[in-house]
């Protein structure tokens, strides 16, 4: 079943067209995962998706209710959350108030007892457990990457868009990241991932969709991205497809 609809879309700044003329669905369930270089319209794309930015063409779509010009706030409401590449947890609440802030003020409006629960639940899914009274300015990068997955999945998305979430971890913590990413999937969320560690991603996706210059270069399973002439001149071919 399809969830999400991304038709045509496109968005300039000034005379720059960032996202141009991209379209793709995502089935319900699916991992995949968004690459190109620097500039390439990724997190344009990301935030046309979650409202942060007004396309300037095209239809965004989930479950054919149209998303195009919704404020972030309704697009979370009616499904779609994200992380960021920089991290940005409420410092000065603890691990299990910043959670419940996305439980209580999300899809789920839960009452304090039951949001108190599934916060603490959500600590544990992401490996959180027994930090949930620490302060976020506490924790460190990568449990700061994990508390910002669990206030996300505390407003109950059918969507989760993930924004480098393994930029700036050590190849261990990378492993840890790719290990939680399974788990999420495992547990049915449906995940649109920009990644800059391409082996990662690669490995993590069941299909690819590459950018360069804003326009959609392919889409397709990992391996046939790979082999992909264009893909590899314009994007692998510079920066690697391997672990380095």
């Amino acid at each position: 079943m399809t969830l999400l609809t991304v038709e045509r879309v496109s968005k300039a700044f000034g005379g720059v067209r960032a996202v141009s003329d991209v379209s793709f669905t995502l089935a319900a369930g699916e991992l995949v995962g968004v690459m190109g270089p620097n500039g390439s319209g990724k997190t344009t794309l990301f935030n046309l998706i979650a409202g942060a930015l007004v396309p300037d063409a095209g239809a965004i779509r989930l479950r054919g209710r149209d998303l195009a010009g919704q404020a972030s706030h309704r697009v979370c409401a009616r499904g779609v959350a994200r992380t960021f590449q920089l991290v940005r947890p409420f410092a000065g609440l603890t691990a299990l108030d910043n959670v419940l802030v996305g439980r209580l003020y999300g899809r789920a409006r839960e009452r304090r007892r039951a949001a108190t629960a599934e916060a603490e639940r959500l600590l544990r899914l992401v490996g959180l457990e027994g930090r949930a009274r620490l302060r976020a300015s506490q924790l460190t990068l990568m449990d700061r990457k994990r508390l910002e997955l669990a206030r996300a999945l505390a407003t109950a998305p059918e969507l989760l868009l993930l924004d480098e979430f393994m930029a700036g971890l050590n190849p261990t913590e990378t492993e840890s990241a790719m290990a939680l990413i399974r788990r999420l999937q495992g547990e049915g969320v449906t995940l649109l991932m920009v990644e800059h560690i391409v082996w990662a991603l690669m490995d993590l996706a069941q299909r690819i969709i590459v950018l360069s210059a804003g326009e959609k270069i392919a889409d397709g399973a990992p391996g046939a991205v790979a082999a992909d002439p264009t893909v590899v001149d314009v994007y692998l071919g510079s920066a690697g497809a391997g672990r380095a």
